[in-house]
């Protein structure tokens, strides 16, 4: 037995909870960055608010009903990913080219099992081809046309570009064109209208990305992160977001990690991954684990964003450098949290 699992029912048995099941937990957050009480309205922050409970409790529902972790975050990014408050799926930035281009990744900390697209262009709930990745092809990461044609192969829904076009993402993106000096490309074909929700979306930066972390009744452990990536990005730029260790990491013999930030830092320090090993290796806490990775390594070099981390003992624990989170936790036995400024638990 691993090292982690000897220590966890060593403590189980001193506290005579030998025989006791494990609970459920989730976590999940929506993006990291510049996000502070002066620059959202009062209707933002309520939008924000009940977006992130809806999310919670859905994943939570999963999980309580006997659900896998897997399954819950499934649940949980599939309405992240539709909604226009938040940079994946629908409300996506646009690349230089004005394109949507997704990547997404999951893990199963029991098998460590993983799957992970980038690029993806017409996949309506990009973790969901992440999870297909995983389970019904022999790789790990696939990109571009060509996750696209597994997607299809796969019969997973798909959309036309348009179908992820906001107002608000596209002036975003001809500002940052316009501060560059490049050229502002033509709409995607199929364009729609946003709906109301896209309006009350707030521009929290670079950072913004959506991951969920759960823990199941059986013990087990998952992550799955989701993103649009960087406004105007190019050349191909993919971030931490689809890159196993970096922005996405499980494991059952330390913890489940989902990042948000600026993914160059992220995958120079293999945020999620190292964070694990500081609590499987050496004993930390999920939170002091998280901490010691966020607080001190990533803003030593300069990076920011943040994290969020559940492990199989229960632990929840999210960190960040950044004014601010859009995030929220929840566990069996235990009250919804949610929060979006630092001065929030």
């Amino acid at each position: 037995m691993r090292m982690f699992g000897l220590a966890l029912l060593a403590t189980m048995v001193m506290t005579g909870n030998a025989m006791a099941a494990p609970k459920w937990a989730i976590v999940v957050h929506g993006g990291a960055g510049v996000i502070e009480r002066a620059d959202l309205s009062a209707e933002q922050e309520a939008a924000y608010r009940a977006a992130m409970e809806r999310v919670t409790r859905a994943g939570a529902e999963v999980l309580a009903d006997g659900g896998s972790a897997l399954d819950a975050i499934e649940a949980a990014i599939h309405l992240l990913e539709d909604d226009p408050l938040f940079n994946s799926g629908r409300g996506a930035v646009f690349t230089a080219e004005g394109r949507n281009e997704l990547d997404a990744s999951i893990m199963d900390g029991a098998t460590l099992s993983a799957g992970a697209v980038a690029g993806v262009t017409r996949t309506r709930h990009p973790i969901s081809l992440a999870r297909q990745v995983m389970t019904a092809s022999p790789h790990v990461m696939l990109m571009g046309e060509g996750a696209d044609t597994f997607s299809r192969e796969q019969g997973l829904e798909q959309v036309e570009p348009g179908y992820f076009y906001t107002e608000r993402r596209w002036r975003s993106l001809e500002k940052f064109l316009a501060e560059h000096g490049l050229p502002v490309p033509p709409k995607p074909q199929g364009a729609t209208k946003p709906d109301e929700a896209a309006a009350l979306a707030h521009d929290e930066g670079k950072y913004g990305t959506v991951g969920v972390v759960a823990l199941d009744r059986a013990g087990h452990v998952a992550a799955g992160t989701s993103t649009g990536g960087t406004t105007g990005k190019r050349w191909g730029r993919v971030g931490d977001s689809p890159i196993i260790g970096a922005g996405t990491y499980a494991s059952d013999a330390s913890c489940a990690v989902s990042a948000t930030g600026t993914g160059e830092y992220f995958i120079r320090l293999t945020v999620a991954r190292d964070i694990c090993a500081l609590v499987e290796l050496k004993g930390m806490s999920l939170q002091a684990a998280a901490d010691e990775v966020i607080q001190k390594k990533l803003t030593a070099l300069g990076g920011d964003g943040g994290v969020i981390a559940v492990a199989p003992d229960g632990q929840m624990a999210w960190s960040y450098n950044t004014s601010g989170m859009y995030r929220a936790r929840m566990a069996e036995g235990e009250p919804l949290v949610v929060g979006i400024y630092k001065d929030e638990p």
